[in-house]
């Protein structure tokens, strides 16, 4: 399993607004080689906006409720949204969060950075939270339907428990942060 990998040739097979999807021939660690279809994505930066100190015992945060075509519905959210070309990963939180809820962050802290669907796509979120915010006007794309919606860090992870907030990017920025409290007091010691 010491064989060299990789992409042996690529042909690009669409190119659109968002993504773009190239076949790609691939060598696998035992030496075969296969095709595989790869979605191409600049990526992306999400923030979970905090209204309160984030190491407090039960942090308010602010969400969205937006409609997603795709998911057939509104789907419970932290402000998100892709890079744009030489934008750094927090420029981009900076911007959605002020794009999306009309707030202007303080604070934002770096928290982990993931990859969405690495069966068949190069996207990575990065993950942010913010702190200190000003609130603000929004400024919204034409074909974002969002509303904001406030609650505590334990309601949020109990619409987790109980599938009412099934986005990925916002499960785990949630979980992770959830856990801030406790790496903060343990790197404190």
């Amino acid at each position: 399993m010491d064989q060299p990998t990789g992409t042996v040739s690529s042909q690009r097979v669409y190119s659109g607004r968002i993504i773009a999807v190239d076949e790609d021939a691939v060598r696998y660690p035992d030496g075969s080689t296969g095709m595989l279809a790869i979605v191409r994505h600049p990526g992306a930066s999400a923030v979970v906006p905090f209204l309160s100190d984030p190491r407090g015992a039960n942090p308010t945060i602010l969400l969205i409720r937006q409609y997603r075509h795709a998911a057939n519905g509104y789907l419970l959210e932290i402000p998100a949204g892709r890079l744009d070309p030489g934008e750094t990963p927090e420029a981009c939180a900076h911007r959605e969060l002020k794009e999306e809820t009309g707030c202007t962050a303080g604070r934002i802290e770096r928290l982990t950075t993931v990859f969405t669907t690495p069966g068949f796509s190069d996207e990575q979120i990065h993950l942010f939270m913010a702190m200190d915010l000003l609130s603000g006007d929004s400024a919204r794309e034409a074909d974002e339907f969002i509303e904001p919606v406030t609650m505590t860090m334990t309601e949020a992870l109990s619409k987790i428990e109980q599938g009412e907030i099934r986005d990925a990017k916002t499960i785990v920025t949630l979980l992770f942060a959830a856990g801030y409290k406790t790496r903060t007091s343990d790197q404190s010691r």
